[in-house]
């Protein structure tokens, strides 16, 4: 079951990225994507409160993959990210994108394929 929390999360940060569309030069690194997710952990795995500084990055993540190879790549990293936490309540990450002000206009899915 942890292993579907985390495909969630990885799911909803995709998806978060999916809604960037504009253009930009700067790629995002898997360091940045796991910086920017890390305050997040506590709070979708249920052990804390959701944090200004989670919803700090999960905008943050929104603003930076701009162009699809940006989203992609992110896609990829938090993946490989996202695979070594155990625990995840994907209840608690599908709801993560409302509670952080973000708009997804796209189903959560676990089985999100970062090359589309």
């Amino acid at each position: 079951m942890a292993a579907g929390g985390v495909r969630a999360l990885v799911a909803f940060v995709v998806l978060c990225l999916l809604a960037a569309a504009r253009c930009a030069n700067a790629a995002v690194s898997c360091p940045k994507v796991a910086s920017s997710i890390a305050p997040c952990v506590n709070y979708i795995r249920g052990k804390g409160p959701l944090t200004p500084a989670c919803c700090n990055g999960v905008r943050a993540l929104n603003s930076q993959a701009k162009t699809p190879a940006d989203r992609r790549d992110t896609c990829n990293c938090l993946k490989s990210y996202a695979g070594k936490i155990p625990g995840l309540n994907p209840s608690l990450t599908s709801g993560l994108p409302g509670k952080c002000g973000v708009s997804v206009p796209y189903p959560i899915s676990t089985t999100t394929d970062c090359t589309k």
